[in-house]
């Protein structure tokens, strides 16, 4: 395997891994030098250079694993140990909306897991519900054997097994979890989590923006129809596996057939030749009726019952966006302009000031809110559908920044909570 070698440079101390979002945004060197203390060489645009520079400590070797992935703990190294359990449950979004989910920990979302890069993470996945699972660490550089990727890095987890995750934490930034099985399922219907993984190093974004409040905004979608046939479709499906290791003449029909699993293309390519029919084919399951989310959530709730951002005037707070469903959002702020300071865990190589900021699928953004309009601001999907529940307006994937000193500040309105227009 290929080591990695510790440097020393200074662009280590802003992050191992930079995004540079400079290109076409008009933003000066003078900016990248004010925001994030770097020297930058003053350049003419020309034609053979760009308008803004890129910095002079950029490394483009700065991808590469903070610590050798197949490292494994030495005697002494401490290890954080998290037990988390794969149930189903019920899951209030709204009141008088349940719906059956699986749940990391009986919670939606799972639990939030944060550590310091370099720390040594264990976590023992144990699975109680009538389905296999994995655990997937999205964003995390580790071995291959722990990535949660269903028969590509390790069997699944079955009913009533346990699985044990081991690798160390890094990079550092915002990151999530979810399960691998069946994600069009087993995601939306409730297995993601947020997986913060803290600098080893000064934090450039505390540095320049010095905050204290730390706020973690998952966003997804839910299309209850869906989840809901294909949940009892899976559970059928788990009773008659259950009875079927019960029965020696039955285990015989479990073989790569019947799971859609084969050791390699040329077997499963032989298979179809040999009558073999695959599950996307109509003529076997009948065609496939579309996803099509009726609810939006920010941490598993739509409004009116989404958690209120809280801020007060002069104060700065870090909110991280994670895309944990499988639709894009382009999450806006009224009354004010925020800083995009992180994509996807790392540090931009300067902050780029924006009032609506996409979030894709897979991705994270951290953004910078700075309380300079005290009063209560949306905060919320500009796409009208997410910002619906079951069709009607308002709801879905939408909150409040509320200023805690609002009413100091001479702000006489009173919230009002609205669910229909």
């Amino acid at each position: 395997m290929p080591e990695y070698k510790e440097t020393n440079t200074e662009s280590d101390k802003l992050g191992r891994r930079q995004l540079l979002r400079l290109g076409g945004l008009g933003l000066g060197a003078g900016l990248l030098s004010r925001a994030f203390g770097q020297s930058v060489p003053q350049q003419q645009a020309g034609v053979d250079r760009p308008a803004t520079p890129w910095p002079a400590e950029f490394d483009p070797k700065g991808s590469a694993p903070p610590y050798p992935p197949r490292e494994r703990p030495k005697p002494g190294d401490k290890i954080h140990v998290h037990d988390i359990e794969v149930t189903i449950g019920i899951h209030e979004i709204v009141p008088g909306v349940q719906t059956h989910m699986f749940m990391f920990n009986k919670s939606y979302p799972g639990p939030e897991i944060r550590v310091k890069e370099g720390d040594w993470v264990q976590v023992n996945l144990k699975n109680t519900s009538p389905e296999f699972h994995t655990i997937h660490w999205h964003g995390i550089m580790l071995p291959m054997e722990m990535d949660g990727v269903p028969l590509g890095t390790q069997w699944p987890v079955g009913p009533n097994q346990e699985f044990r995750y081991l690798w160390r934490a890094q990079p550092s930034g915002t990151h999530f979890y979810h399960c691998h099985v069946m994600t069009t399922l087993h995601q939306q219907a409730g297995l993601v989590g947020s997986l913060i993984v803290e600098p080893s190093q000064p934090d450039v974004v505390q540095k320049t923006f010095p905050y204290k409040r730390d706020y973690t905004l998952i966003l997804s979608e839910l299309d209850t129809n869906f989840v809901r046939n294909m949940m009892a479709e899976m559970v059928e499906m788990g009773t008659q596996m259950e009875h079927m290791n019960h029965s020696p003449s039955m285990m015989r029909e479990m073989n790569g057939r019947m799971m859609g699993w084969f050791k390699t293309k040329e077997d499963f390519v032989k298979a179809v030749k040999n009558g073999y029919i695959p599950p996307y084919l109509a003529s076997r399951t009948g065609t496939a009726a579309p996803i099509t989310p009726n609810w939006f959530m920010i941490n598993g709730k739509s409004y009116p019952m989404t958690d209120p951002v809280m801020i007060r005037r002069g104060e700065n707070i870090r909110v991280r966006l994670i895309g944990g469903g499988v639709m894009p959002h382009f999450i806006h702020l009224h009354g004010h302009d925020f800083w995009h300071v992180c994509q996807d865990g790392a540090p931009l190589a300067s902050p780029v000031r924006m009032n609506t900021i996409p979030i894709y699928p897979g991705t994270t953004s951290d953004i910078v809110i700075q309380g300079t309009n005290p009063g209560f601001w949306h905060l919320h999907d500009h796409s009208d559908l997410a910002t619906t529940n079951n069709g009607q307006h308002p709801g879905g994937m939408m909150t409040m920044l509320m200023y805690e000193d609002a009413r100091e500040a001479g702000i006489k309105w009173e919230e009002v909570i609205a669910i229909s227009s």
